[in-house]
C-alpha cells in the first residue's frame, strides 16, 4: 500500500490540491448485477465499486494532466491520492506530513467526493473504536457463577445508542449538517463461540460522526464511565471480567469557513453559488 502525489507545474506557493482514495468498501453480501471489479458502461451510466466514491475524480483529474502540462500553469495542480481511507483514514496523514515537508503550502484542497455535485466546505469529524469485553465462561445453566460478555457488551451498545438518541432531541435544528447532530453507532459484533455456553468475550466496532463544536473525546469519555459501572457490576462475579476500548481513527470535524479559498475557487468554476 502507498500514497500517490504528484506535481503538475511550478513547485510554488499557492498551488491547488486534488485529493482522493484509491480504497473502495467491500462487496460482500450486495446484489450487484455487474462484475463490481470490472467497468460497465450500461444505458449511458459506469457501474463498477468505486465509480462515485471516488475513482470517476481521481480518473476524469488524472485524464486532464495532458491539457495541465500544455497550459503553462503559473500556480500548480498537485494530486494527493491517498490509501486506506475506508477503513480508518490511515494512508492521508502520512501523506500530508510529506508533502508539506517537501511541497510549498498550497492555498486549497478539492476532495473529489461524491456530493452530487455541489460545493461542501464542512464536514463532520469521525472517531472509530474497537470495545472489547471479556466475561467468564460457564456452561448456560450456571448463569450465578458466570458474566456473559454478550450480555455486558448489548449494554454498552445501548448506552450508545441512547447517546445519540440524547443528541438528536437537543439538536440544532439550524444546523447546516444532517443529521444536525453527532451520531454514535454500533456496526460490527462478534461474541460468543456456542449456543449453550456463556460468552467469555465479545467485541464490537463502533464509530462517531462528530459535528463542529462537539468533543470526540468528550463523547468517549461519557462511554467509558458507563463502561467502568458496567465493568465493576461483572466483577462482583468474576474479578478478570474487563471492558477495554482502543481507537481505531480520528479525524477532527471541519467547520464552514465563509473565508475559504477552496469553495470561492470551487463555486466560480461551476457557477454555483452555494
Amino acid at each position: 500500500k502507498a500514497n500517490l502525489y504528484a506535481v503538475v507545474g511550478p513547485r510554488v506557493e499557492g498551488g491547488v490540491v486534488l485529493s482522493g482514495h484509491t480504497d473502495v468498501v467491500p462487496v460482500a453480501g450486495q446484489n450487484w448485477s455487474t462484475d463490481p471489479w470490472t467497468l460497465t458502461e450500461k444505458d449511458g451510466k459506469f457501474y463498477g465499486r468505486g465509480t462515485s466514491d471516488m475513482k470517476a475524480f481521481s480518473a476524469i483529474a488524472l485524464s486532464l494532466v495532458p491539457e495541465m502540462l500544455a497550459a503553462n500553469l503559473k500556480r500548480p495542480v498537485i494530486f494527493a491520492l491517498s490509501y486506506d481511507e475506508e477503513i480508518g483514514l490511515l494512508g492521508a496523514p502520512h501523506m500530508i506530513a510529506e508533502i508539506r515537508d517537501r511541497l510549498p503550502p498550497p492555498a486549497a484542497v478539492i476532495v473529489g467526493e461524491p456530493t452530487l455535485m455541489k460545493v461542501i466546505d464542512g464536514h463532520k469529524g469521525i472517531a472509530s473504536f474497537r470495545t472489547t469485553v471479556t466475561g467468564f465462561t460457564t456452561h448456560s445453566s450456571q448463569t450465578d457463577r458466570g458474566v456473559s460478555a454478550v450480555e455486558a457488551a448489548a449494554k454498552l451498545i445501548a448506552k450508545i445508542s441512547a447517546m445519540r438518541a440524547a443528541r438528536a432531541a437537543a439538536a440544532d435544528k439550524e444546523s447546516p449538517f444532517s443529521p444536525p447532530y453527532s451520531t454514535m453507532t454500533v456496526n460490527v459484533v462478534r461474541g460468543g463461540t456456542q449456543l449453550n455456553i456463556m460468552a467469555g468475550e465479545c467485541s464490537f466496532d463502533w464509530d462517531m460522526r462528530v459535528i463542529p463544536g462537539d468533543s470526540a473525546a468528550a463523547i468517549r469519555a461519557e462511554a467509558d464511565a458507563f463502561a467502568r459501572e458496567v465493568e465493576a457490576e461483572m466483577r462482583r462475579t468474576a474479578p478478570s471480567c474487563r471492558i477495554e476500548t482502543v481507537q481505531m481513527s480520528n479525524a477532527p470535524p471541519l467547520a464552514p469557513s465563509p473565508d475559504n479559498p477552496a469553495a470561492d475557487l470551487a463555486k466560480s468554476i461551476t457557477g454555483l453559488n452555494s
